[in-house]
């Protein structure tokens, strides 16, 4: 996963929700069809793509899209 475009893909892909780079940077509550299940499963996706494990508390302190990618590559 080289840019933020690759992780929105994957969360397309993996949770079959249709967001956009508009989506990024809003709150989970403002993306459209977005629960906290959602979380926890692609959560799950990028540690699998990745390879790298996740601290579930800063998981769960994520607020955003663009918040959980930066977590996830470790920025």
């Amino acid at each position: 996963m080289d840019s933020i475009e690759d992780f929105l893909a994957l969360v397309r892909d993996e949770l079959g929700l249709p967001v956009t780079s508009a989506d990024a940077e809003a709150s989970f509550d403002e993306v459209e069809g977005w629960d906290s299940i959602h979380l926890l499963a692609l959560a799950t996706a990028l540690e699998r793509v990745t390879g790298r494990p996740l601290s579930l508390p800063e998981v769960l302190e994520t607020t955003s899209l663009a918040g959980l990618y930066k977590l996830a590559v470790g920025g």
